[in-house]
């Protein structure tokens, strides 16, 4: 750590320091955001239960509908 402006004391220049030491302890600890999945690599979305299309007349309208 340098001091480019001012002449701070001892008690400044360690509070100084112990500030920046706390904030790398904080930033070191957060945990990674989870990754994302694309909903195409999704294991659940090809395993799930789905319901079979209605039997009728018009029955083609919802097979490719989402359940």
């Amino acid at each position: 750590m340098k001091v480019v402006r001012g002449n701070p004391t001892p008690e400044e220049l360690a509070a100084a320091l112990a500030v920046i030491r706390a904030r790398a302890t904080a930033a070191a600890s957060v945990p990674a955001a989870p990754e994302m999945v694309d909903a195409w690599a999704d294991k659940g979305r090809n395993v799930s239960p789905r319901t079979l299309p209605q039997l009728g007349p018009k029955a083609w309208r919802g097979t490719y509908w989402p359940r």
